[in-house]
């Protein structure tokens, strides 16, 4: 575990995740271990996460519409099973169907996060990094989003903040288009202070926002497949997300 002003360096440098630093599942709250866990490689300095094509759905019958995610997550926090406690949850009334109990392996509050990947994704499929709030208060929720992009459009970046149930914040999230290739690596970064999120793409700011969470966050990296929104003819494309690092450095 490290604590909130800790220095996080992850390299993947060995060959198996740090399960210190980071849960192998998406959510898992709202699903279950099992069909929430990532499908993923780490090795050579890289973290591999794909979907597979007999990768199960993601909180089949609960989501509204079909999902399957390969996702690691730096904490995750429940309550026990019926309970309505638990992060990010997509619709209202949900229960926890699967207690996960308390995870906290880096959950930094302010600071400099970068983030270098690149992606292979089609039209039903989407790759992101973002910091969700702990929700261990419910109003503890807002979503900075450093960066998302879907195959439907590769070159628009997805990224600011999401206020979700944080009476405190308001929406300021918006799409940037850079003339880049998401198949090949990339920098994304935030620079998150008091009332302040500044973000990057290769070192270039390319987004501000005046107002920001106060509370710590868990790091999220995914990739995502939506198996009903495109036809594709043939086998199904497996989408991937391949990481080189993750830093996060405190405030200065």
């Amino acid at each position: 575990m490290l604590d909130e002003s800790a220095v996080l360096d992850e390299r993947f440098a060995g060959d198996e995740l740090d399960r210190s630093v980071w849960a192998p599942w998406y959510l898992p709250h709202w699903s279950s271990r099992a069909a929430s866990a990532a499908t993923y490689e780490v090795g050579g300095g890289e973290l591999r996460l794909s979907i597979p094509a007999d990768q199960p759905l993601w909180a089949e019958g609960v989501h509204p519409t079909p999902l399957r995610v390969s996702g690691i997550q730096s904490a995750n926090i429940s309550g026990p099973v019926g309970s309505t406690v638990g992060g990010q949850p997509f619709q209202p009334g949900l229960r926890v169907r699967e207690d996960q109990g308390e995870f906290r392996g880096y959950t930094p509050h302010y600071g400099d996060l970068e983030i270098r990947l690149r992606g292979t994704i089609t039209p039903r499929s989407m790759i992101a990094f973002w910091l969700a709030g702990l929700e261990d208060e419910p109003s503890r929720s807002a979503e900075i989003c450093v960066m998302e992009v879907f195959g439907t459009d590769p070159q628009a970046i997805g990224m600011g903040l999401h206020r979700f149930r944080d009476p405190r914040l308001t929406e300021e999230w918006a799409t940037v288009t850079r003339p880049i290739d998401v198949s090949a690596f990339h920098t994304y970064g935030v620079s998150w202070r008091p009332d302040s999120l500044v973000f990057t793409v290769d070192g270039e700011v390319v987004q501000r926002v005046g107002q920001a969470p106060d509370y710590p966050v868990q790091l999220q990296i995914a990739v995502f497949d939506f198996p009903d929104r495109a036809v594709v003819k043939g086998a199904v494309p497996v989408p991937e997300l391949v990481v080189s690092h993750v830093t996060g450095r405190p405030a200065t």
